[in-house]
């Protein structure tokens, strides 16, 4: 039986201006664009992942995180910011949702 490998190949310097740049963005932006930033390096990341030998992909669209990420945003403002507890597991369930094996 074949043995399967799993691997990341991105590099340092490509992880750190995906970084650098969702960041700029996300600042001038004062969060709106926050959606955008996130689905960008997150596409990144998964590009350059391989789970078992087979390459994942990411099929998010930013405006589909904006709609959630709105939706978010007024629920932690109407409950004085204890829904925003539960915004970090919305954004992994959103993720994985968005995530599979390439073809």
């Amino acid at each position: 039986m074949e043995e399967k490998t799993s691997y990341f190949d991105g590099g340092l310097l490509q992880l750190i201006g995906w970084k650098i740049l969702g960041g700029l963005i996300t600042i001038f932006t004062i969060g709106i664009c926050f959606p955008w930033a996130f689905t960008m390096i997150y596409n990144w990341e998964i590009k350059h992942t391989v789970i078992n030998g087979k390459r994942l992909q990411f099929d998010g669209k930013a405006i589909q995180l904006f709609g959630n990420w709105i939706k978010w945003l007024l629920l932690s403002i109407i409950t004085l910011g204890i829904f925003g507890f539960w915004v970090p597991i919305k954004l992994i369930k959103w993720k994985t949702l968005h995530t599979s094996f390439c073809e």
